[in-house]
């Protein structure tokens, strides 16, 4: 485990924090995986918090020259199963910014809660992909298909509050009142009635992403084949040159 992931455990509650604050969180196949593990792991927690330190909750994959495409999706595809499979509650605590794949780690959690200052962005499209990390099931279960159409194909920015008030997340928590509110509900579901909580994370699942594991595997499909086209080529590099892309549709 690397200092790029933060675990804490404390009065049975588990706390996973992202800790690459300079880069926004991007997150690595071996964050991704160390993440998961820690949650395939867990044992003796009611709960599990998922967050990230500075502004950020997540910016997405870390691209870069040292970009591994496969392995990355193979994180996050271990991460998204991990926390809707765990028996306990998960709650993603996005202090900032989820972009990319942080917004499929985010809403995968039970329960989401953002800073009213943050805002969710499915930027795959500036770049030349396809969302991933089971957005394309975990997205369009919330929100529905069309509005999930638009964050994906149009890259559609969501405020924290727009994000709550058509049920992509939980709550929008005012900033200054954020980490009081955030404590009241860790303390409301961590001494909970774990069994049934368990009981019943299980069975909402089942009903509303039935499809999940078919959407992570079409994902993968997908994505693989467009991190060989000329448009990923030049998204990414545009990204890193924080400039346009100009995309010409190979």
């Amino acid at each position: 485990m690397s200092d790029s992931v933060l675990l804490d455990t404390a009065d049975g509650v588990l706390t996973i924090t992202w800790n690459e604050p300079e880069r926004l969180n991007a997150l690595t196949a071996d964050m991704l995986n160390d993440a998961a593990a820690a949650i395939e792991a867990a044992s003796d927690v009611r709960l599990i918090v998922i967050t990230g330190s500075g502004r950020a909750f997540s910016s997405g994959a870390a691209l870069g020259p040292d970009f591994d495409g496969a392995a990355t999706l193979d994180g996050a595809n271990r991460l998204v199963r991990a926390i809707t499979r765990t028996p306990v509650p998960v709650v993603s605590a996005v202090n900032g910014i989820a972009a990319g794949v942080g917004v499929s780690i985010a809403i995968a959690a039970d329960i989401t809660v953002a800073k009213s200052s943050g805002y969710f962005l499915l930027a795959f499209v500036n770049i030349g992909l396809m969302p991933d990390g089971g957005a394309t099931e975990l997205v369009a279960a919330s929100i529905g298909r069309a509005r999930a159409n638009r964050m994906a194909m149009l890259g559609e920015r969501l405020s924290a509050d727009e994000a709550a008030e058509i049920g992509l997340i939980h709550a929008s928590l005012d900033d200054e009142a954020y980490e009081a509110e955030l404590a009241t509900l860790i303390d409301k579901l961590g001494n909970g009635p774990t069994v049934a909580l368990g009981t019943m994370k299980a069975a909402i699942t089942a009903t509303t992403l039935s499809h999940l594991d078919a959407a992570l595997d079409r994902e993968r499909e997908g994505q693989i084949a467009l991190f060989a086209t000329t448009d990923f080529a030049e998204g990414g590099q545009a990204f890193i040159e924080k400039r346009a892309a100009k995309f010409t549709g190979r």
